[in-house]
């Protein structure tokens, strides 16, 4: 089941912003353009309770439902029972064993990769007969390595399509296990981030698989991938090219939102579905480490693995068809299959479990938010939302993520005052008084993402710096700020001033206000009543001029 289409989408100008008006005339004239001469920013009534209209930040902007789905949770983090603790105590021996082999296996199949890969200078075109025969031997060696984590037989469904016909093959991914199963049955190419390169025996082999090497948060990485993705899928004599378009694990009980990578090209699509049965141990790979995860696999009489091969997706070629909707089609066959639901957590949420239990948070799975559907209707990166982690987290949630009023304002250098109540308001847009990190998140990106945003930025600094030297002192920001909080007293317009002065050097740049703002999208608010004055001031200007 593919996950809901939501839409954030708000109107790039107001009903009260400046807008163009076409005058349509008979005749071969062209249309000629005018230009409403109202300013950029306007006050009218909704200023009065929102203090973001004037950018055209909406108070009702959609905060979906939170799921209560934790898809890397690893339901066997810990030895529980006696069975399991027997069966542990009885395979130690063998465990030992299976050590040895893997690291035999390993040793001897790092080797004669070096061997396949030593002289080979033309790496853009596909590897020789010779050199691909040689890899064989690695491969077996994979294949024992699989026999010595306790995957003695491997149970099958279906067959991979010849190459010619689906160069592109994607599969859900739930452990470390399911690339050493690819690279033994297929041996493709495989689109991999660019920090495996240097890791130990694993960068060497995934470098004789002609691995695509992507950061996932570089846009162009991203971009030269796809075209290395085209590349290599339009010609047969390179090997097909194996994606996890989920960009991570998960525990196999749903399917995360697939990245787009895969279909782009346009060629038809091979999905193949990985299942892991289990009755005491899930093999997943979550909220566990390596070294317990590799521990259970070798303490284990024998685990279970699943692969099967499901029909091929085509694109649609009565209609263009875009790589979402691809996508989309290939989600649903591989989610039906596994007989899952497909949620919109995407590795972006695993980033944000991690940063939240390396802060010690009591439950750290409160702060995933279903990024994949934050990113396509935001387009809000990963980083960002880490970041903005990072500040809801110094407001001190309590054990069940809630922010409150006093907590928000400590965080944010506020006082309480009829706007930082305005600005808390904004964002509990269920009114009980606390706030979510979802609804922190989404309600910050709702005014970053505004089109206005960095022209109000840029206009403020403007009005604050009025000393004529590029920077705000601190005295020129209580006066800025004045409208928005009176009254502020020295330690409280020191604590705002050291927000903006990123750099510590007791005034604030262009650069440290805009960056200020962009991590702290709420504050801008604080300038609204200057940028609104400012706007008055024009718009009676320019009404002074027409009359005369």
């Amino acid at each position: 089941m593919a996950a809901e289409d939501h839409s954030l989408s708000t109107p790039l100008l107001s009903s009260d912003q400046p807008h163009v008006i076409v005058t349509v005339q008979d005749g071969p004239d062209l249309p000629q353009p005018q230009t409403d001469p109202r300013p950029l920013f306007q006050s009218g009534d909704e200023n009065r309770r929102n203090p973001y209209a004037f950018i055209g930040g909406h108070d009702e902007f959609e905060v979906p439902g939170s799921s209560t789905i934790d898809p890397f949770l690893n339901h066997t983090p810990n030895v529980e029972g006696f069975y399991e603790c027997l069966k542990i105590l009885i395979c130690l021996p063998i465990a030992v064993v299976r050590l040895v082999l893997f690291g035999l296996c390993l040793t001897v199949g790092y080797l004669t990769t070096r061997l396949a890969l030593c002289g080979w200078k033309d790496r853009q075109n596909p590897m020789p007969k010779w050199r691909c025969r040689l890899m064989w031997v690695t491969r077996f060696c994979g294949r024992a390595i699989l026999f010595s984590f306790g995957y003695h037989w491997i149970k099958r469904k279906g067959k991979p399509a010849p190459r010619e016909i689906a160069p592109i093959v994607v599969s859900n991914h739930v452990s470390y296990i399911d690339p050493i199963f690819f690279f033994y049955e297929l041996f493709p190419t495989i689109v991999s981030a660019d920090t495996h390169d240097s890791m130990p025996f694993v960068g060497t082999i995934i470098r004789a698989m002609q691995v695509i090497y992507v950061d996932r948060f570089s846009k162009s990485s991203r971009k030269h991938a796809v075209n290395e993705i085209k590349r290599k899928a339009s010609c047969n004599r390179f090997p097909r090219v194996l994606l996890f378009p989920e960009g991570t694990t998960s525990n196999g009980r749903v399917l995360l939102s697939f990245q787009i990578g895969a279909f782009i090209p346009g060629y038809p699509v091979q999905p193949v579905v990985v299942r892991y049965p289990y009755v005491h141990f899930d093999q997943s790979w979550g909220n566990i480490t390596l070294a317990m995860l590799m521990f259970r696999m070798f303490t284990q009489f024998h685990n279970f693995m699943e692969v099967e091969y499901l029909p091929l997706v085509y694109p649609n070629e009565n209609r263009k068809e875009n790589a979402v909707h691809f996508s989309q089609r290939t989600g649903r066959a591989i989610a039906s299959a596994l007989n899952v639901a497909q949620t919109a957590h995407s590795y972006g949420d695993f980033m944000l479990l991690a940063k939240a239990a390396e802060l010690k948070q009591e439950n750290p799975s409160l702060y995933m938010v279903e990024l994949g559907w934050v990113q396509s209707s935001l387009h809000l990166s990963a980083v960002e939302a880490v970041e903005f982690l990072e500040i809801f987290l110094s407001m001190n949630p309590d054990p069940s993520g809630l922010v409150e009023f006093r907590d928000f304002l400590r965080a944010l250098r506020l006082k309480p005052c009829g706007f930082s109540e305005k600005m808390f308001d904004f964002i509990d847009v269920q009114k009980m008084g606390k706030i979510t990190f979802k609804q922190f998140l989404l309600g910050s990106a709702h005014i970053l993402k505004q089109p206005l945003f960095r022209s109000a930025c840029d206009v403020a600094f403007g009005e604050c710096a009025i000393n004529g030297n590029n920077h705000i002192l601190k005295q020129e920001l209580q006066d800025a700020v004045s409208l928005s909080i009176p009254s502020l007293n020295t330690e409280e317009i020191h604590g705002l001033f050291s927000l903006f002065d990123v750099d510590n050097d007791d005034r604030v740049s262009r650069d440290d206000f805009t960056s200020c703002l962009r991590r702290h999208p709420l504050l801008i608010g604080l300038f609204a009543p200057k940028l609104l004055h400012i706007g008055q001031s024009i718009a009676d200007q320019n009404l002074v001029e027409e009359v005369m």
